[in-house]
């Protein structure tokens, strides 16, 4: 453990706190900072000014990274007949209905994804504790709930991920993997940027984009220049 906080320090080291830096330079020096020794993933917080305790000022959606996240997502999908038929066409990874319910039900959690056609929401809604607090409940708000399933799946499997402001006014989110090429986190962070500038609360007061932060998995955060980031995203 000492050995791995002596990494953070060195890593942390080269990184100019009083500096906001670029899409580009945080991307370069993020990938640089690298601490573990698997992949780690490049993670981005984003500080919104909304207060989420109000339903007006959710800020919640779902975006399919160009690059994906550099991760293999294990798709389950509640369907029944041609529906179950066309999701295992895409690529799903279980499909099942009452049965697949039941599995969970007795533990089984095999998965990264869950989406559901609209008729089987009644199985699905009795699994709200356990895929409730996993994000793992299908939600028609971003399109895991639908009757388009092999879009549905393969945009799943191709790198789409969802998000939702935290308590504290924080989106946390995914943009790739250490090993991915610079311009492809860069590609990533830019998509999830711009849909979240997009979904700004008309109630939302002052400033909306108040932070953003890189880092991989396990080393420091780098501050993004918030202000050009915003009027790069602006309408």
């Amino acid at each position: 453990m000492a050995k791995q906080g002596k990494k953070f320090r060195q890593a942390a080291a080269k990184v100019d706190s009083t500096k906001r830096y670029s899409i580009d330079e945080a991307v370069a020096l993020v990938r640089e900072l690298k601490v573990a020794k698997f992949d780690e993933s490049v993670d981005v917080a984003i500080n919104l000014g909304v207060d989420p305790r109000h339903a007006d000022q959710m800020v919640r959606g779902a975006v399919v990274l160009p690059h994906g996240t550099g991760k293999t997502v294990k798709v389950a999908v509640f369907a029944k007949g041609d529906k179950a038929k066309e999701a295992e066409a895409a690529g799903a990874d279980i499909v099942g209905a009452e049965d697949l319910a039941k599995r969970i039900e007795e533990g089984f959690l095999d998965f990264d994804k869950a989406i559901a056609t609209p008729d089987m929401m009644g199985i699905v809604g009795k699994l709200g504790k356990v895929l409730g607090p996993r994000g793992l409940m299908p939600n028609p708000k971003v399109g895991t709930v639908t009757v388009d399933v092999t879009r549905a799946v393969k945009e799943t499997k191709a790198g789409k991920i969802e998000f939702r402001v935290e308590k504290a006014g924080i989106v946390h989110a995914p943009v790739g993997k250490v090993s991915m090429a610079p311009e492809q986190i860069i590609a990533n962070l830019n998509e999830l940027l711009a849909t979240v500038m997009r979904l700004k609360p008309s109630t939302a007061k002052g400033v909306y984009l108040q932070g953003v932060a890189l880092s991989t998995t396990m080393g420091p955060g780098v501050k993004l220049d918030n202000v050009s980031i915003a009027n790069a995203f602006k309408g």
